[in-house]
């Protein structure tokens, strides 16, 4: 029998709302508890992160303005970021606030620069003035605050566990495939409203992203009455993808540490449910257990890494969710994983940007084509690359690909991003 409560646990702690791209966004709460622990403003600004979240903070929009990057989302927490608003620390941004902004970064007392050597997701900001100093330490989840300090005193701790291990997330590994979908199938849908508020949240912003031209351009100028299954989800969720990352000023329902992911694994089994007129109850089940398959691969993956998430992760949960859509049995939905990882795996992450919107409308229409595979029994060998018996040990091999497989990838693609810089 599934810990009903330990998998409810995890789905609060791993479903959360963010605004913005949760990288420079991780940056920015820290920055704004490091204001918020001195009595005075900060005259300077010293912040080492991880490759991972530099990488992924470089081009992509903030939040509210037509600005990107991570000095950016610095200043405007300086400014207006509230740590008590958690992965919506800049939702207070207004147009005003973006030219206070720029002077703060024409004075260079920012400073941001790579953690070498270090394994996770990392954010470490020291903020002084002439009086005062304070510190703050993020680790391996964007809103893990884990250590504060004032003037060489620790106002609060707490100890690191592994990126992988020791975290409530990480207790999803004690499960398999078949408890999750016993889950699904069994928990009391008043129990899930979180995921009911994800789809709420996460259809929101997609349908203020049709407004772009990449929409429109991706829809053929039809309406979405008109558009068969395969379009509709990769439109959906592409178009919820390109506002988010160009900063369209609306939280999003992230899962497991990120907006798109959050995206990804909710929309293109929304999008089905929709075109085949299917319960509501139905389609809530369905992205739970898209979202506890996400959760699932990312226990394997890390909270970042060198591959692209929001296929290799998220994609992979919501072929799942499809199949369990479609009253796919445990086998199908097996099969459904096995087809993802066998037709993704490898997809590597170059940061975060409204470019991320392309990868994920292919990873949205990979996850509908391996889901209706498997439901129709054509499922990828066990003898064929990484794919494996059981769909859980499928996932175990692409996390070894994607972490100890790709230990020099996250350099290089760095590499290649700052020499355009």
């Amino acid at each position: 029998m599934p810990d009903t409560k330990l998998l409810l646990d995890i789905l609060k702690d791993q479903v959360t709302p963010a605004l913005g791209c949760t990288e420079p966004i991780a940056v920015a709460l820290a920055v704004a508890k490091a204001k918020e622990t001195l009595d005075n403003p900060p005259e300077k600004i010293e912040i080492k992160v991880d490759r991972n979240v530099f990488k992924n903070a470089l081009s992509v929009g903030i939040p509210g303005t037509d600005e990107k990057g991570l000095h950016m989302a610095i200043a405007l927490a300086l400014l207006i970021g509230k740590s008590e608003y958690n992965l919506e620390v800049l939702k207070n941004v207004t147009n005003e606030d973006v030219p206070k902004a720029k002077e703060i970064i024409n004075k260079n007392i920012i400073n941001v620069s790579i953690a070498e050597d270090i394994i996770g997701l990392y954010v470490d900001t020291i903020v002084t003035n002439q009086q005062e100093k304070a510190r703050v330490v993020i680790r391996n989840k964007h809103d893990n605050i884990v250590h504060v300090e004032k003037d060489g005193k620790v106002l609060f701790s707490k100890e690191v566990a592994g990126q992988n291990k020791g975290s409530l997330r990480d207790n999803i590994k004690k499960m398999g495939l078949k408890d999750l979908k016993e889950f699904v199938d069994k928990v009391d849908i008043k129990e899930l409203d979180l995921i009911d508020q994800a789809i709420e949240m996460n259809k929101k912003i997609a349908e203020a992203g049709v407004n772009y031209k990449y929409s429109k351009v991706l829809s053929g100028g039809q309406e979405v009455s008109a558009m068969d299954c395969e379009t509709y989800v990769k439109y959906l969720t592409a178009s919820a993808s390109y506002a988010r990352m160009s900063g369209y000023p609306l939280p999003v329902m992230s899962a497991a540490g990120s907006g798109n992911h959050g995206l990804t694994a909710v929309l293109p089994v929304v999008a089905v449910g929709e075109k085949k007129k299917l319960d509501r109850e139905k389609i809530i089940r369905a992205v739970t257990l898209s979202e506890l398959v996400t959760i699932y691969v990312k226990s394997y993956t890390g909270t970042l890494s060198p591959v692209c998430g929001c296929g290799v992760a998220a994609g992979v949960g919501a072929s799942a969710g499809i199949a369990y859509l479609l009253d796919g049995s445990l086998e199908q939905i097996d099969g459904a994983i096995k087809n993802m990882i066998g037709t993704i795996a490898g997809v590597t992450c170059d940061g975060g940007k409204p470019g991320c919107a392309f990868k994920l409308s292919i990873s949205a229409g990979a996850a509908l084509e391996s889901a209706t595979l498997a439901l129709n029994n054509v499922i990828i060998s066990a003898d064929d690359g990484i794919v494996d018996v059981t769909a859980e040990k499928s996932i175990q091999n692409l996390g070894i690909v994607s972490t100890d497989g790709m230990v020099n990838t996250d350099e290089t693609i760095l590499k290649v991003m700052l020499e355009k810089c």
